[in-house]
């Protein structure tokens, strides 16, 4: 059997893998077995084809995860608009308890709330910034 296709065999187990676990680093690893298929096609040793898919797989592992550490995280689920659609809808508060806590009117039901640190008990509108549980969590609307 040719050298490049244990090397496309390789590249094609390491994808079927990444299907099965997701993990997409092993994607970035099985296109360092390509270009390993593709030096052993233009004639090169076995030597220069591990060279290459090292490099090849090994720098595109780099840079994906410098490209992932370079981009904003994403917000935990319980404070991530894109997961849940009651991240940034305002209520009003008409009064607070002792504790911090309230009861406030919301979609139809009454949701039990608390202020988000730093925040200052008023009666006044507040943005959800986090849903916990059954528990909103709230931040002063900005006046304008």
């Amino acid at each position: 059997m040719a050298d490049s296709t244990l090397w496309w065999l390789a590249a094609g187990a390491l994808i079927a893998t990444e299907l099965v676990t997701g993990t997409f680093y092993l994607l970035m690893l099985s296109i360092g077995l390509v270009a390993a298929a593709l030096a052993a096609h233009a004639g090169l040793v076995m030597t220069w084809q591990w060279v290459v898919a090292a490099a090849v797989g090994g720098g595109s592992v780099l840079a994906w995860h410098l490209f992932k550490k370079s981009r904003p995280q994403a917000p935990p689920a319980q404070a991530n608009h894109d997961v849940n659609m009651d991240i940034g809808a305002t209520v009003h508060v008409a009064a607070w308890r002792d504790d911090g806590t309230c009861s406030v009117k919301y979609r139809g039901a009454q949701w039990d709330a608390e202020l988000a640190t730093g925040e200052v008990a008023a009666s006044a509108n507040y943005t959800i910034v986090e849903v916990i549980g059954s528990r909103l969590i709230l931040k002063q609307h900005p006046t304008h």
